[in-house]
């Protein structure tokens, strides 16, 4: 099987962050879709190894934060190669705190949206989280950052954590 027809399917880059009790995570999420209009519902797919995967079970919110090509490799770094575990990946990182109490990356980003959790699919090494869309907000109107032009201009590498990640 040639993996490299995976690279083909057009994907966005994004943070998808969320709280546990008064601690913040984010991490870069590429598999990211609306699945309907009405209600505005999206999935996200997280693996169940990170640490936003707990978070977003624990508080049943997440925040998707559509990243611009402005965003550099430190910073898609920080957020896609490091563990919360280990660092506070907010601590110098421009956010906000949404009206449902969860961080939304605001730096790098041309808009976003928080989402109530509405249902939890297991997907084996990843949940797919659907959530209904109660904010939303452009932040500008630069380019958005796409998976391909990660790859190909960024020369960006997938974590072993990552949907389309390959050896």
């Amino acid at each position: 099987m040639d993996l490299n027809a995976f690279f083909k399917v057009g994907y966005g880059m994004y943070i998808i962050s969320s709280k546990m009790d008064e601690k913040y995570n984010g991490q870069i999420a590429n598999a990211v879709i609306q699945i309907s209009a009405e209600p505005p519902l999206f999935a996200v797919g997280i693996h169940k190894n990170n640490l936003t995967h707990k978070y977003i079970q624990n508080s049943e919110y997440f925040s998707v934060s559509i990243l611009s090509e402005e965003a550099n490799m430190k910073f898609i770094g920080k957020f896609g190669f490091k563990s919360g575990k280990n660092i506070d990946k907010f601590s110098d990182t421009e956010y906000i705190i949404s009206e449902m109490e969860i961080p939304v990356i605001t730096e790098n980003t041309v808009a976003y949206f928080v989402c109530q959790l509405v249902n939890t699919v297991d997907v084996g090494t990843h949940s797919m989280f659907i959530g209904r869309a109660v904010e939303a907000k452009i932040l500008n109107e630069k380019t958005p950052l796409t998976y391909k032009y990660y790859h190909e201009v960024l020369k960006g590498k997938s974590p072993k954590t990552a949907p389309t990640y390959k050896k």
